[in-house]
């Protein structure tokens, strides 16, 4: 069976996957079926926390009762899921919307690309992107902090001298999409010793410390790269856009509770990028519940 054949089934059986998640969201199939909004997450640590965040944050300042859906999926089932009224809202970061989603070529500024994304959403598909909840999360190439000592490297362009005797580990988004690794790799012309490994988010930390892997992308909040003694590369080149993360809610749903917008904007600015590593390093390095990590947050920032 030849690769392009391989490929093929693999873009079936995710597609199907796909249509199964989006479809399983109907909002009239929940088994309460009392709740008036549904939540959803992306399929990492972050996301679960944020969009428990986002559920507590709803029913504390409103009398609405939320569903959540954690785990999706990456951005285009949420997003999917989102503008087919399946989802009435979920966190996003400002540089996968505006390259992946409205497939705009990578820019740097902050604002400019917030800017475009609220309008590209609005027109488009009828979406809200809120305020910035305070931080950024943007892809971070990681290494073994052993590695880095080895070698004294810090940047990306000194690890492209280094990469053709190392194995890479990605996820699926960062693997395929325009402002992940093909970008990447031209940039800084990156170049391993065999095909990347496409992998679950879940393994990627795991694949590094056994040393199956020596390179990966992971997210610059994650609270397990100071726990692990990891090293993020410095892009030195400045090739990711900025990733802030940012609340986006269907415009229909809104307008139906409008008491939905005070609620989430009382989010805006709340979360410093240091507070959202401690937050995501207790749910997995010390394996705090999420519900209470996030309502101890919501006490310390009196929400």
């Amino acid at each position: 069976m030849n690769w392009k054949f391989k490929n093929f089934l693999f873009i079936c059986a995710f597609t199907c996957c796909l249509i199964l998640i989006i479809t399983s969201c109907n909002p009239n199939q929940n088994s309460s079926g009392a709740k008036d909004i549904i939540i959803a997450s992306k399929d990492f640590t972050e996301q679960d926390i944020l969009g428990e965040l986002l559920a507590q944050q709803i029913e504390a300042k409103t009398n609405l009762k939320v569903e959540r859906k954690p785990r999706l999926g990456g951005s285009f089932v949420c997003h999917q899921a989102l503008t087919a009224g399946k989802i009435d809202g979920y966190i996003e970061y400002t540089g996968t919307a505006f390259t992946s989603i409205l497939k705009q070529p990578v820019i740097n500024d902050p604002k400019e690309v917030y800017r475009r994304l609220k309008q590209g959403y609005a027109e488009q598909f009828n979406l809200e992107v809120m305020d910035s909840l305070g931080f950024e999360n943007t892809f971070a190439m990681i290494i073994r902090g052993e590695d880095a000592r080895k070698y004294n490297i810090k940047t990306l362009s000194e690890a492209a001298k280094y990469t053709p005797q190392w194995r890479a580990g990605f996820g699926y988004e960062f693997a395929e999409r325009e402002d992940g690794f093909p970008g990447l790799s031209k940039t800084y012309n990156l170049q391993f010793r065999e095909r990347p490994s496409v992998m679950s988010l879940d393994l990627i930390y795991r694949a590094l410390t056994q040393k199956l892997v020596d390179f990966i992308a992971g997210n610059s909040t994650d609270g397990q790269i100071s726990r692990l003694g990891l090293v993020v590369l410095q892009d030195d080149k400045k090739y990711f856009p900025p990733y802030e993360a940012v609340p986006i809610i269907r415009q229909e749903t809104l307008t139906k509770h409008p008491e939905l917008k005070t609620a989430i904007s009382q989010l805006s600015g709340k979360i410093t990028a240091s507070e959202m590593r401690q937050l995501n390093y207790l749910v997995e390095g010390e394996l705090r519940d999420i519900k209470d990590v996030v309502t101890q947050f919501r006490k310390t920032k009196n929400l």
